[in-house]
């Protein structure tokens, strides 16, 4: 849509930018938040007509996006774009009478951008539009549906010039007879075989093995269709790519019967072991045939989905038959060793595919296979590249998305297997989640486990030599580094938190277990503030810059307020019943350390100096002594946790920066009683909460394997900071 021809209903790319970001962090659903505006609803009295007015759209968008100040310019604008909505291609038509806007307009467009599956909002924009509940929708209602459609699509960067043609192709083949109308079944079984329009509601998971999953892709280079052969064309995005084996299409071409995606199971046990390769025709220009070594031209050879050899489709029955997965082969789970199982074998049905094949999963010799965990809210979108990129890589079968069940899934899946490793991409607080997981699972063996550190802190991250965040290297290195790095078992302890008063109000205490830290005192008091101000306005933190930048904010408050100073009259501290003595200390903080990592690469505890005489290690578990606790190294598996004590929020920063080399050692000890006399905030690996006063006891719970990664050059694949 051409916006020099509607100045006053269109929105710019920014716009569009900006209601994305407020989306992303939104809960709620469109087609709970109409339910306001209908009869007997909350927010009824705005409704008229099937239209809402300026105030009860922005209460729309303030109830659908989950935020109370949203900007009214912005609303503004929004509310004039609808105003305009089309009621046919030219778009000239009137707004609505009575200057409101059609709230099924509204809704219709916003289903298409959220999250959900595609036959659900196929039946939501279509009982949208059914005003009457005759299950039948006339053409022109029709026509405002996709109109909706192309404004989404337009905005996500979509050519509406192959689009719009490919929609209006599924309408004439949904309305067989031509009677002008169409039922609610000819519309989502038309919307199901649509392949464009699937791919614009967000189509993210196959109904059937061998089944594509598209996604709408601007390519830098001459690339061609896999249908018909001739280059994709076009300024935006031109064509579509499968995820899982990028196989190439234009929109138009992808209704037409393309070959099928790479298997991912086999049906029988007849079949598992059996390895053979799957061809997917591959643009392989100037690739050498790995059978005759001559180039392969364009479109005139195969690549194998699990090994990547490429031959000449002349050559494909010349070469050995059997695959051996290639470079990655340590790591994949080959479709060879995922057979479907019937129901009495596995009841659980954590692992049923849409079209009802329940899986299972054998061990093969010699391989480690990698159980992949993404969480795609970790590090804006970059969790969701990384979850694309290791489908690709690796097994779709093993590369598990957490916002769809968390990891017990994956778990199971893998449960028969005694020799497999874990890779989870996201913060430490996706750790911490995976580890209790694995936890209840009970499973035979205890894998060891690699981090792809996604977002900002990842302190857990940086310990195991995994560095501070994914900067977009290539993943084939990362996988690399996990076959050549070494088992490091980490101490993770329990904490419990018994308030003195357990009437008095608090915020709910978010872990029960430390993998990383615990503190009280100054830092707690500025990750609460940051904290808070995130849950209010997700919006303004949405990027690893303004997270720091906000962070930096209210450290400086802290440091002007000094909320936590004379900590030491308000909080003491035991050592296996042996007292910390803290009254020659100013102190605002208290750090409990697991890791000789805190605030995003802070080291508390510092380097240690060597002993002047006698062995190392000859002292008691409980060390309270400063200038023996000034020797004592940290150590992730000695079942011991660090003591720090630190001065303020400037001290924090001095550390951070390197102008100071430590907090102030307090004591080294394997339990930790603590008692607070008043409110205090108080944080786990990052999580704050308000405490009231309470008695907090900390003791060893178990260990968990996890994989450090082997020393980094000064150039590595990570930014530390």
């Amino acid at each position: 849509m051409d916006s020099s021809e509607e100045p006053e209903g269109s929105l710019t790319p920014v716009d569009f930018i900006q209601l994305q970001h407020y989306m992303e962090y939104s809960s709620q659903r469109v087609k709970d938040v109409i339910k306001e505006f209908q009869p007997g609803g909350r927010l009824a009295q705005h409704s008229f007509r099937e239209r809402v007015d300026a105030v009860g759209f922005c209460l729309f968008l303030k109830t659908y996006l989950e935020v109370d100040d949203f900007p009214a310019d912005f609303c503004q604008r929004l509310f004039r774009y609808f105003q305009h909505v089309e009621h046919d291609d030219s778009g000239k038509s009137p707004p609505p009478e009575g200057g409101g806007v059609f709230l099924h307009d509204v809704s219709c467009y916003f289903s298409v951008l959220e999250e959900g599956q595609p036959r659900e909002k196929l039946e939501f924009t279509f009982k949208l539009y059914d005003k009457d509940c005759n299950q039948l929708l006339d053409s022109a209602e029709v026509d405002r549906i996709i109109n909706q459609m192309m404004r989404a699509a337009d905005y996500l960067g979509w050519d509406a010039t192959e689009l719009r043609p490919v929609l209006k192709d599924m309408m004439t083949a949904i309305d067989v007879d031509g009677n002008g109308t169409v039922t609610l079944e000819e519309w989502v079984k038309g919307g199901m075989n649509n392949v464009p329009l699937l791919v614009l509601l967000g189509l993210k998971m196959t109904e059937r093995d061998g089944q594509h999953i598209w996604r709408m892709k601007h390519f830098n280079k001459p690339t061609y269709c896999s249908v018909c052969h001739s280059m994709l064309l076009g300024l935006g995005k031109q064509g579509l790519c499968c995820t899982f084996c990028k196989y190439t299409v234009h929109s138009h071409c992808a209704n037409k019967n393309p070959e099928p995606c790479a298997r991912t199971f086999v049906r029988s046990k007849k079949e598992i072991g059996v390895a053979a390769h799957d061809w997917i025709k591959a643009d392989c220009k100037s690739t050498k045939c790995q059978v005759c070594h001559k180039k392969i031209k364009t479109l005139a050879g195969r690549r194998c989905v699990w090994c990547q050899e490429m031959r000449h489709n002349e050559c494909l029955f010349l070469g050995l038959s059997s695959c051996d997965c290639g470079p990655l082969r340590d790591h994949i789970v080959p479709p060879w060793a995922i057979y479907a199982v019937p129901k009495e074998e596995d009841t659980s049905l954590l692992n049923v595919t849409p079209d009802g094949h329940i899986l299972q999963i054998v061990s093969i010799p010699n391989i480690h296979p990698l159980l992949v965990f993404v969480n795609p809210k970790s590090g804006g979108k970059q969790g969701f590249r990384v979850l694309r990129k290791f489908q690709y890589l690796l097994n779709p079968r093993q590369v598990y998305n957490l916002s769809n069940g968390g990891p017990a899934p994956g778990l199971h899946f893998f449960r028969h297997l005694r020799e497999f490793r874990i890779l989870v991409c996201g913060g430490d607080g996706t750790v911490g989640w995976l580890l209790d997981a694995i936890d209840k699972e009970n499973l035979q063996v205890h894998p060891s486990i690699a981090v792809l550190p996604l977002g900002t802190g990842n302190d857990l991250a940086r310990c195991l030599r995994w560095g501070g965040g994914y900067d977009g290297s290539d993943l084939r290195e990362i996988l690399k580094d996990i076959e050549a790095s070494e088992l490091v078992p980490m101490d993770r302890w329990s904490i419990q938190v018994i308030p003195d008063d357990p009437q008095e109000a608090g915020d709910p205490v978010p872990y029960e277990i430390i993998n990383n830290y615990f503190s009280v005192g100054v830092d707690a008091s500025i990750a609460h503030r940051f904290h808070s101000m995130r849950e209010k306005h997700p919006q303004r933190f949405n990027s690893r810059r303004k997270n720091k930048l906000w962070y930096l904010e209210f450290a400086t408050s802290e440091t002007i307020s000094a909320s936590c100073k004379r900590l030491k009259e308000c909080l003491t501290i035991e050592c296996g019943g042996k007292s910390v003595d803290l009254s020659s200390m100013s102190l605002e903080g208290i750090a409990v350390l697991n890791i000789p990592s805190m605030h995003g690469g802070s080291n508390l505890w510092g380097e240690s100096k060597k002993p002047n005489s006698g062995p190392e290690g000859e002292h008691s578990e409980i060390i309270t002594d400063r200038e023996l606790l000034k020797t004592i190294s940290q150590d992730m598996s000695d079942k011991l946790l660090e003591v720090v004590g630190l001065e303020g929020a400037i001290e924090m920063g001095q550390i951070y920066t390197g102008l100071k080399s430590a907090g102030h050692r307090l004591a080294q000890t394997p339990q930790i009683t603590i008692r607070t006399t008043k409110a205090l905030p108080m944080q786990i690996d990052g999580e704050p909460w308000m405490q009231p006063p309470c008695t907090i006891h900390i003791s060893h719970k178990n260990q968990a394997n996890m994989l450090m990664a082997a020393p980094t050059k000064s150039t590595g694949f990570f930014h530390h900071k």
